[in-house]
């Protein structure tokens, strides 16, 4: 880690919790893209929307994650097996309502938000301040549309099924 001036041992603990990140973005790259495609409601055009905006930021943080392993001299996670096998989020099936996708959704943020803390403090024991600054901009972006899926679902219908397990899980 010459070149950066950084701790190998601490770097892998760092470059760990990241690779755990990219696994988790990409169950929920991919999941955003199932509800995308296989969505049927009364919110069709506001919903199928905003899933292509979630997993076009997605896909945009799954890169840049798998750079900042680059950089720290780690092999990111590629294979689908693996992030079958480190991810926190899990797949989902494709037939679920609009109400339910959306609280998956919140869901799967709140997840992203725990091991996006994670990197943080990993990466604050490293002095690591290239991972912090990128992460604490992604857990800030994560908590503002948490609080509009939260508005949305309130708003929308509060008696669902899947917000309770969301409130349990926010």
């Amino acid at each position: 880690m010459d070149y950066l001036g950084l701790d190998r041992n601490k770097v892998d603990k760092v470059a760990k919790t990241l690779n755990d990140l990219l696994a988790a973005y990409q169950l929920h790259y991919q999941k955003l893209r199932n509800f995308h495609w296989n969505l049927k409601s009364n919110h069709f055009f506001v919903l199928h929307d905003k899933f292509e905006e979630f997993y076009t930021d997605a896909n945009e943080k799954i890169d840049d994650i798998a750079e900042r392993i680059l950089t720290l001299r780690v092999q990111p996670l590629s294979q689908i097996s693996d992030y079958l096998r480190v991810s926190r989020i899990s797949e989902v099936s494709e037939d679920l309502e609009d109400d339910e996708m959306v609280a998956e959704v919140l869901g799967d943020y709140k997840t992203l938000i725990a091991i996006g803390r994670e990197v943080i403090s990993a990466a604050g024991d490293a002095e690591d301040e290239g991972t912090i600054d990128l992460i604490a901009g992604y857990v800030g972006d994560l908590e503002k549309n948490s609080w509009m899926l939260a508005s949305y679902l309130e708003k929308h219908n509060p008696k669902i099924p899947n917000t309770k397990k969301v409130k349990e899980r926010v």
